[in-house]
């Protein structure tokens, strides 16, 4: 899968997203966390090839075929890094070179992860939710497809304007993820040969479409706590000040000996928070 864009060249053009860079995209630059993923993809891979696949099939793909295996939490990440066949591997990582930077630009290394990460545990989270009710078998699955697909609804959404090449054929994104999404889900609810893994490119994609028409409401959410936080130490302080201010004037009147064990404490904090003002 390559990835081009059509009208970002164009003077007039403005993303819908306002924070969403204008961008060119042939052969992306490599980002950090991209790097790393790539590099870590590729490693365990060869660890499979090298005769490990059986112990990390084992102890890292997501298994729920006992309760005890579904509450094992890590497999949902470490499931990610393992892939069935080289054909397996070499889109996935296709997919994570050409989204993955642009992502990564645009939010930073340690937010892309956590998206990248969060897609897929819950692709992972939807399929063990399906062996439960019943709908599935329970069946290894390794791959990193539902964080590559969560990137892919999430570039959609940004970059409306990026082309995808899907088997050489250029498909302008949105239209690439709309496909996907009817494909998989006609998949999942037929019960084809990769139902579970379509069910985690399913989640992975709502994961990452709600992570990104999120970002207003979750920023003013965090507004409103940090303001919350701010007007509580506010009105913490101006508390101690008036509490303090009848201490000080207590001290004057009587002397400092007629002050009880808490006054006492008060004073003595008040004293070393000034103390600490003082020294920055």
């Amino acid at each position: 899968m390559g990835l081009y864009d059509r009208d970002y060249t164009q003077a007039n053009f403005r993303p819908k997203f306002n924070n969403a860079p204008q961008m060119r995209m042939t052969f992306p630059q490599l980002t950090p966390a991209v790097k790393w993923l790539l590099i870590i993809n590729v490693a365990v891979y060869l660890l499979q090839v090298l005769g490990a696949e059986k112990v990390l099939t084992e102890w890292f793909s997501l298994y729920p075929v006992s309760l005890l295996t579904a509450m094992q939490l890590w497999r949902l990440v470490t499931y990610q890094f393992l892939h069935g066949s080289g054909t397996h591997i070499f889109f996935n990582m296709l997919g994570l070179y050409f989204l993955g930077p642009t992502l990564e630009r645009h939010w930073s290394s340690k937010r892309f992860l956590i998206f990248y990460l969060g897609c897929g545990a819950a692709g992972g989270l939807f399929y063990i939710l399906l062996v439960a009710v019943g709908f599935l078998q329970a069946l290894p699955m390794v791959g990193a497809s539902g964080a590559i697909l969560g990137m892919l609804a999430a570039c959609a959404i940004l970059f409306p304007h990026f082309v995808v090449f899907v088997f050489l054929f250029p498909i302008p994104i949105r239209v690439a993820a709309i496909a996907f999404t009817a494909l998989y889900f006609v998949t999942l609810i037929t019960k084809g040969a990769n139902a579970g893994g379509d069910a985690a490119h399913l989640a992975g994609m709502a994961a990452g479409a709600i992570y990104v028409f999120s970002q207003s409401w979750r920023a003013n959410l965090r507004f409103k706590i940090q303001s919350a936080r701010w007007r509580k130490k506010m009105a913490a302080e101006r508390n101690l000040q008036v509490e303090l201010d009848r201490i000080l004037q207590k001290v004057h009147d009587l002397g400092i000996h007629h002050l009880t064990p808490k006054e006492k404490k008060i004073l003595r904090q008040a004293t070393e928070v000034e103390q600490r003002r003082s020294k920055v």
